[in-house]
Formats: C-alpha cells, sequence, structure tokens
C-alpha cells in the first residue's frame, strides 16, 4: 500500500534486523525477497534498486531510498523517539550507541561480502577455503574484542529496554561461524542475544524471516 515501508532483503539476511524494527515499532511494510547472493537474477534485479547488488533497501513511506543495514536502524530508531529503540542524541549513552553500530557494521558485517562468495577476492580456487577460514577467525576476533569492551547496562546492550543495535547484534550473530561459536567467543554478549531470540514481540517474526530451525546454533 502507498505510504507503506518497502523492504528489500531476504530471510536470514541483513534485511531482517530492519524487519524486526519495523515488527516493534508496528509500522506497515511489505518485503520484496532477493536473495542476492545465491541467485545472479536476484542480483540483476537488484541492481535497479542498489547498484551495488546488496539487500537491504528500504524505500521510506515518503519515497526516498536508504541503503546500508545500520544507517536504516539508526534512522528508524531516531524517526520514532517514542518506541525508544536508541539513546536520544543528547543521551550519555548516544556515543556507545553509535560506536558499536558502525563496528558491527564495518568490522563485522562487512566480512559477509567475501564470505558469501569468496571468488571475489580469491584469485584461485584454491585459494577460496583459505579465504573463508580467515574470515571466520576475524569475526571471532572481533566478537572477542567486543566482548572483552562492553559491559551491557542491563538485560540489553544499553539497558533494560531493547535497541536496534541489539537486533543487530543478535542477527548477525547468527551468521557463520554461527551462535555456538559466537557463544564462546563473547560470553559477556550471549545474554543480550539469547534475551532479543525470546522476546515476545517478535515471538511470531523470527519463525517466517529467521526460523529457529534444528542445529540453527551450530
Amino acid at each position: 500500500m502507498a505510504g507503506d515501508y518497502l523492504v528489500y532483503g531476504g530471510l536470514g539476511s541483513g534485511s531482517v534486523p530492519v524487519e524486526a524494527a519495523l515488527t516493534l515499532l508496528a509500522e506497515p511494510y511489505r518485503v520484496i525477497e532477493r536473495r542476492v547472493w545465491e541467485d545472479p537474477a536476484a542480483a540483476e534485479e537488484m541492481a535497479k534498486v542498489n547498484p551495488q547488488r546488496q539487500v537491504p533497501a528500504l524505500v521510506l513511506p515518503s519515497g526516498e531510498l536508504m541503503t546500508e543495514s545500520a544507517a536504516i536502524l539508526i534512522h528508524l530508531a531516531d524517526s520514532h523517539p517514542a518506541a525508544r529503540l536508541a539513546p536520544a542524541v543528547d543521551s550519555p549513552l548516544r556515543p556507545r550507541f553509535l560506536r558499536w553500530m558502525t563496528y558491527v557494521s564495518a568490522q563485522i558485517y562487512s566480512l559477509y561480502w567475501i564470505r558469501d562468495d569468496a571468488s571475489r577476492l580469491a584469485a584461485d580456487p584454491a585459494h577460496e577455503p583459505i579465504l573463508l577460514e580467515r574470515t571466520k577467525q576475524r569475526i571471532l576476533d572481533c566478537w572477542r574484542m567486543m566482548d572483552a569492551q562492553v559491559t551491557p547496562e542491563g538485560r540489553f546492550m544499553l539497558g533494560d529496554e531493547v535497541s536496534v543495535l541489539d537486533l543487530y547484534l543478535t542477527v548477525v550473530s547468527r551468521w557463520g561461524p554461527r551462535r555456538k561459536a559466537f557463544y564462546e567467543a563473547a560470553p559477556g554478549l550471549t545474554p543480550v542475544v539469547k534475551a532479543v531470540d525470546a522476546l515476545p514481540g517478535l515471538a511470531a517474526f523470527w519463525p517466517e524471516r529467521m526460523p529457529f530451525f534444528d542445529g540453527w546454533e551450530g
């Protein structure tokens, strides 16, 4: 419908935290599936929206297009201040929020561009397993470094209310090398992601967009 948010994304992808945020905000939205990492035709269709052929992309009710998951999540939170999905601009927690939103995006999420298709950087097919192993170890190192520097302020990262940072962390921590490896690398952050997994407001959402299938933790 006109005026709804339009999400370009895919099951289990980087669009999931965006969809989760819209769900918690009770904002009407629809999803156009574009599993670009496994379907060349979907990637070509996505290029008409985002030349980088990446999801998520969000079309705002105004018609404005946004890309980059962290930017989208920050915008959604800031444009719905009553929902308290991010610290206010003048909050003492705001620098911490921005730091870790950007950290997850730049240091961890970005590595999945390689992991989704290691041939993008491998000079030879024989190099692909090496790239996959090294990016895996880099991801775990980044989780360890984050865990060593963060003490959650309450049930969630910034207190007892969920934020888009918690949604972001929870989804990205489910990607390879999967949750069991995350739990080992980041024991201090583990209660946060488990709390988001069990959030009542997302109880119907997770089975549809990122199901807890048998062995999902790795």
